[in-house]
């Protein structure tokens, strides 16, 4: 495995602009799909009418990308890390990409027409398609859409009422990360992290993240406390989220940091500051390469995960290199490629015969479908019960946001 990886971050900043504190209160609040609201709690929400492109026409020369880190490499990096020259000269679209630091930048640069399409995590894509900052897709026009399981498409975080919006890239799983030589015995069980009767005080580590935070205690929660009736960690009640965060209060004072950089992780894990605590597998991989005692496991609870998503602007530009973008990026020679530089499981599983390790996609569970459905990945919290439920109304993500930076100040 390469051990240049590009660092990037999921981090949602604390601090929830009005506007998209508005959206999550007020986007959820329009008529039910029977097109009359809900005898109590919120009325269920619709994107706006958008149109999905009908065909791909000849290429515009250019089309603008925001993506994560290591997601559209030109050899800038690495020369021998290169997807996007190939692309340029294959396609004649021009490609200028943006690099994104958070999915809140992303949120707020889409639906403006300065970018055509855009590499989102489902802590973010809900909010765009409801925003109207993103368009459906045709997904006959892309080429490796059938590639894809079927246990990755329509999901929640790239569809709406049966109407895709996205063409998934890649996933992976947040794992609880151990010192092997610390940690005795091997933890199953995410209570090392949140029981304050721990013995790890002070060695713990979170991600730092409102939506991964808070739905990864609702995780715990839902298996440890059935009482509570969470049935989905993104759709939590008044009731619910009072009891998650107040898991999370009685925790803070045992946690000894939260992360964001993955190389910031890794590195405490290897010098002992942290040792237990939530982790991506490319973490882990780079700690035991480094001969460090490191260590992962998907506790009995299950865990949150992340899934990404190319989505289009809904007034983009370049619709057609938009299209010609997505259909490279998730050939199985570019999937295999980006896989093994970001660390993580392609969406398209042809690319596991091509990765240049050839236990990569055992190691991310790429083709596991048992493994994918244990998981909870990201989607935005909103007024409009994610779980289904309509006679009671759910903790908006704004919310989630002022909630975490109480929980991280004390």
């Amino acid at each position: 495995m390469r051990r240049t990886l590009m660092a990037h971050k999921r981090l949602l900043p604390i601090a929830a602009c009005g506007a998209l504190a508005a959206l999550l209160i007020t986007a959820c609040g329009t008529t039910s799909g029977s097109g009359s609201p809900a005898a109590s709690g919120p009325a269920k929400a619709k994107p706006p009418a958008l149109a999905a492109l009908k065909s791909i026409g000849a290429g515009e020369g250019t089309v603008n990308i925001l993506a994560w880190a290591g997601y559209a490499e030109n050899g800038s990096n690495d020369k021998t890390v290169d997807w996007v020259h190939p692309f340029e000269k294959a396609t004649g679209c021009q490609a200028k990409v943006q690099v994104a630091d958070t999915s809140d930048a992303m949120f707020e640069k889409m639906g403006t027409g300065d970018f055509d399409v855009v590499s989102a995590s489902g802590d973010s894509s809900l909010r765009m398609i409801y925003a109207g900052k993103v368009a459906p897709v045709n997904t006959a026009l892309l080429t490796n859409y059938n590639d894809v399981p079927a246990w990755q498409r329509m999901q929640n975080w790239n569809s709406v009422d049966g109407v895709a919006y996205g063409m998934p890239h890649g996933w992976g799983a947040q794992l609880l990360a151990y010192r092997s030589d610390k940690v005795v015995p091997a933890p199953t069980s995410w209570s090392v992290v949140y029981d304050p009767a721990s013995p790890y005080k002070g060695k713990i580590t979170d991600y730092d993240s409102p939506t991964d935070g808070i739905g990864a205690a609702a995780v715990y929660l839902m298996a440890t406390q059935p009482g509570l009736g969470i049935k989905n960690p993104y759709a939590l009640d008044q009731a619910q989220f009072d009891a998650v965060i107040a898991l999370l209060r009685a925790q803070h004072p045992q946690v000894a940091s939260y992360w964001s950089g993955y190389a910031d992780a890794q590195k405490a894990l290897e010098n002992g500051s942290t040792v237990v605590g939530s982790t991506w597998q490319i973490i882990v991989n780079l700690a035991k390469a480094d001969k460090s005692p490191v260590e992962s496991v998907l506790p009995t609870e299950s865990a949150t995960a992340w899934a990404d998503t190319w989505m289009i602007d809904a007034k983009a530009a370049h619709p057609n290199c938009a299209y010609l973008w997505m259909n490279w990026i998730t050939t199985p020679s570019v999937q295999a490629q980006v896989a093994e530089w970001f660390g993580e499981a392609p969406a398209n599983v042809k690319a596991c015969a091509l990765t240049v390790n050839k236990s990569h996609c055992d190691t991310y569970h790429a083709a596991d479908q048992a493994y994918f459905q244990k998981l909870w990945f990201w989607s935005t919290p909103q007024t409009n019960c994610l779980d289904g439920r309509t006679n009671v109304s759910c903790i908006p993500y704004s919310k989630w946001t002022e909630a975490w930076s109480s929980v991280k100040n004390g």
